[in-house]
């Protein structure tokens, strides 16, 4: 399909992938098939996507909707799977699916405002997140062929220990808890539970996109939140900052505040060490590692 634009972003990030520069060379035969599949008159696609492809859509019937194409990863492989389970209980509807070409046709999310966009403080974003995870961890049965949180996990307990150790970093109870926290339920988590991917759909209504799902742990999508409603470290206290606002989820949700501050210091410390062993920016690595020291003492 001729005139199809690739975000400088996505052709950036996918562009440095083993296999990426040939996937981008076949995504304007993509969008041709899947427009074709659809009855799709597509508009510009959105700028701000990593590892895929969106673009608004009107459909034949007139209806507004959102064609993704992803890049063939692990992360992306459940995405349709969980959205199907949801059924547009917390997430965003699926409409279609064709898994041969990781494309999916989802609802238009509209207005679309992030939840980091939303007006308001850290506690009414969190609350509106609140009810979205709850309908999430709720709406799905328990048949969902997904990625087991228990053996993820463990796999990135050992990459994390690697690398402590190749960087002089003691990460023992940060892998300690990514091999014992995810054991503790079975549900079917986002994965990827940011603002930026909590979108407006109406007055107080609000819908999830891009999951990476697994089952497992609730507990554990609760992290960027926690860290991305505003940023916590900024504030003259975070450690009070973010004991705060572990409290105030975790009685929204009927969590264990330990175990959610707990999911803070193994998330955040595995983010760091991903930093330094992969984007080679020992600095921010360490200024991250700082973050989940306050990570350490609110969790106990």
């Amino acid at each position: 399909m001729p005139g199809v634009v690739v975000p400088p972003l996505l052709r950036d990030r996918v562009g440095r992938a083993p296999g990426g520069a040939a996937w981008i060379d076949r995504l304007p035969a993509l969008v041709a098939d899947a427009t074709q599949r659809w009855g799709l008159r597509l508009g510009p696609p959105f700028t701000d996507g990593a590892a895929s492809w969106c673009a608004p859509a009107t459909r034949s019937d007139g209806r507004s909707v959102v064609l993704k194409l992803s890049f063939p990863h692990d992360e992306a492989r459940h995405e349709a799977a969980a959205l199907r389970a949801w059924h547009g209980h917390g997430g965003v509807q699926l409409l279609g699916a064709h898994e041969d070409d990781w494309a999916l046709l989802l609802e238009r999310v509209e207005p679309g405002t992030p939840l980091s966009r939303a007006p308001g403080g850290p506690a009414e974003r969190l609350t509106a997140a609140a009810d979205v995870a709850r309908a999430l961890w709720s709406a799905a049965g328990s048949d969902v062929e997904v990625p087991g949180m228990v053996d993820v996990c463990a796999g990135w307990a050992d990459v994390l220990e690697d690398r402590g150790s190749r960087h002089g970093v003691d990460v023992a109870r940060a892998g300690d808890l990514l091999r014992t926290l995810p054991a503790s339920s079975g549900v079917l988590v986002h994965g990827d539970l940011n603002p930026g991917n909590i979108l407006a759909a109406g007055t107080g209504r609000w819908l999830a996109i891009d999951p990476k799902p697994m089952r497992g742990d609730p507990a554990y999508d609760l992290w960027p939140l926690l860290e991305q409603v505003d940023d916590p470290f900024g504030h003259p206290d975070p450690e009070a900052v973010l004991r705060d606002r572990v409290v105030l989820l975790s009685r929204l949700l009927d969590l264990d505040a330990d175990r959610v501050a707990a999911w803070g210091l193994a998330r955040c410390t595995e983010s760091a060490l991903w930093v330094w062993d992969q984007l080679g920016d020992e600095r921010v690595a360490r200024s991250i590692l700082g973050q989940a020291a306050v990570w350490a003492r609110v969790a106990g």
